[in-house]
């Protein structure tokens, strides 16, 4: 080893002194002649080495790898004059959104839509308010787009002959009942819903009462009735309960479907005054994050509750 050959000059100078103050026998002297011998190799042999590395170029540096390069661009004019807000309700679900961003945003280029993604992400101790984060994705989601999907993060789009387009003529349900894997009830509205930023506002945007799961988007339903607004829902799609992949595990994340004190009585009722009016938040961060080629946009938020009006917001 070039470490250890390094080291052995010292100890023979270290030596050196013994050797001459002693009687020059032929032994000595031929020993000291060694000596001298190999020092004088190692320093050749060291000399040529640094001579060598020294007139030879080192290869030029390669720039890091970036961790993802973009896949293509998510607004180009080209692809017409509406844009979509595509807003994510979520916390927690990190294996879901690795798979998610990238599938849905390669979905959208293939059909030309021009698109921006919005995680909403709940960084309060309150109880997830899925409903109150779309509001708070509608408003934080710019004056650069013009409709909003409302769309869970567990429901992956299978079909490309279904339609993400801008909902002109009203909201336009994607995940309708006879397509969604698990709810085919007449009045679902959930899973995935298209609207207009005006349809939306007409509403009020979503109720802020309903914390843990479900129910908030049966009475947004309602909203939609009163606002006189037609629903619409994909015809001519054939692949039936295979239109979507549901990749949300129920054995690792269970939902809160707990129900606490009155929100037992209050959940079937209709909110009339609450919405994007009411609606009261904090926004923690804005991150601009790229997942395999995929952009999107972070806003960690914190909502507030008023605990005398929805003391269900905490559990017990």
């Amino acid at each position: 080893m070039m470490y250890s050959s390094r080291r052995k000059p010292v100890l023979y100078f270290k030596e050196e002194r013994r050797f001459l103050s002693g009687r020059c026998t032929v032994y000595k002297l031929f020993g000291l002649c060694m000596v001298l011998v190999l020092v004088s190799l190692l320093w050749l042999q060291l000399s040529c080495s640094g001579e060598m590395y020294k007139d030879t170029p080192l290869p030029p540096q390669q720039p890091p790898c970036p961790a993802d390069s973009p896949a293509s661009a998510a607004d180009n004019p080209s692809w017409g004059p509406h844009k979509l807000a595509l807003i994510i309700p979520f916390r927690e679900r990190f294996e879901e959104l690795l798979v998610f961003v990238p599938s849905m945003h390669a979905f959208l280029n293939k059909k030309k839509i021009r698109h921006k993604i919005f995680i909403i992400n709940q960084v309060d101790h309150y109880r997830f308010n899925r409903a109150s984060l779309i509001n708070v994705g509608y408003l934080e989601s710019g004056n650069d787009t013009d409709y909003l999907a409302m769309h869970d993060v567990d429901l992956l789009p299978q079909n490309d002959a279904l339609d993400y387009g801008f909902p002109e003529d009203g909201p336009f349900h994607v995940a309708s009942p006879e397509l969604h894997p698990l709810y085919h009830y007449k009045t679902y509205v959930g899973g995935i819903l298209l609207l207009t930023k005006k349809h939306y506002h007409m509403c009020n945007g979503m109720s802020n009462r309903f914390w843990g799961w479900g129910r908030e988007d049966d009475e947004f339903y309602r909203r939609l009735r009163k606002a006189e607004l037609q629903l619409f829902r994909p015809s001519g799609i054939t692949t039936g309960y295979k239109t979507f992949l549901h990749i949300h595990d129920p054995a690792w994340r269970k939902r809160d479907q707990k129900r606490v004190a009155a929100q037992k009585q209050e959940q079937f009722k209709v909110d009339p005054e609450g919405g994007l009016t009411n609606l009261h938040y904090q926004v923690e961060s804005r991150q601009e994050l790229t997942i395999s080629g995929a952009p999107c946009t972070v806003i960690n938020t914190k909502l507030e509750c008023d605990q005398n009006e929805t003391p269900w917001c905490l559990l017990a």
